[in-house]
């Protein structure tokens, strides 16, 4: 079973999405071996892939998406991770089972910030960890107040995702960025905003050489490290659970 792009979830194995694909894969890269031997829930799992390659370190993992399309691919697809098809705000978890919550690009999508982190909260052990990812507002919609892609509902600078998280139930560990490594910053120089350049006009459309470009992109084109977080592409934020 394949999944369309529609925008609103990445899907690996299409050459014009490589560039996001393996931006979101790095995080996922990043964390996997912090989960090593852990029960992990997945929350706002989408298409499977990086619950799958948590899967690969982990005691157990559950992804949940509330999408019924994306779970039926994803149990098609990744047979190592179990997937659950539920509401975000209404996590079919017993409180306390979990030892690590990951939800990688998903807070933006949600309405209820506040119930969203709270959920998260109450299905994690004491001591359990929160591992969340969201889009950098400051370099995804810079200067705007409204997202500039339609699925998300509010983006966040690292400062309001620490407060989010700390004003419900959190210790937070650590604040760090997802940045361009060299060679995507020699591209961004070269096109003057690699991104921009694919968003510029429809993938159909694209010179033969950007499609190439973006093709050749790998988890290694990025780094993740708590240096110069404003100008981080993506946050991430590792954080303990309090009480």
């Amino acid at each position: 079973m394949e999944l369309q792009l529609t925008g609103e979830r990445t899907v690996p194995g299409i050459p014009a999405e490589n560039y996001w694909f393996r931006r979101h894969e790095a995080a996922y890269e990043f964390l996997a071996p912090q989960v090593a031997g852990r029960v992990v829930l997945e929350v706002g799992c989408g298409e499977g892939y990086g619950t799958d390659l948590l899967a690969r370190s982990a005691r157990r993992v559950v992804g949940i998406d509330y999408d019924a399309l994306t779970v039926a691919h994803a149990r098609a697809g990744y047979p190592a991770a179990r997937f659950v098809r539920a509401n975000l705000a209404a996590l079919p978890v017993a409180s306390g089972s979990v030892d690590i919550v990951a939800t990688l690009q998903v807070v933006e999508h949600v309405w209820d910030h506040a119930e969203f982190v709270g959920e998260c909260r109450r299905v994690l052990g004491p001591g359990g960890r929160l591992m969340m990812t969201t889009p950098n507002r400051l370099t995804f919609s810079p200067g705007l107040d409204t997202p500039v892609n339609p699925f998300h509902t509010k983006e966040f600078t690292a400062a309001e995702l620490t407060e989010l998280v700390a004003a419900h139930g959190f210790a937070v560990d650590a604040v760090l960025g997802l940045h361009a490594a060299s060679r995507l910053a020699d591209l961004d120089a070269r096109y003057g905003s690699f991104v921009g350049a694919q968003l510029e006009t429809p993938p159909e459309r694209w010179p033969d050489e950007l499609l190439r470009d973006v093709t050749s992109v790998t988890t290694s084109d990025f780094s993740i490290h708590e240096r110069d977080i404003e100008a981080s592409l993506d946050l991430l934020v590792l954080a303990r659970r309090l009480g």
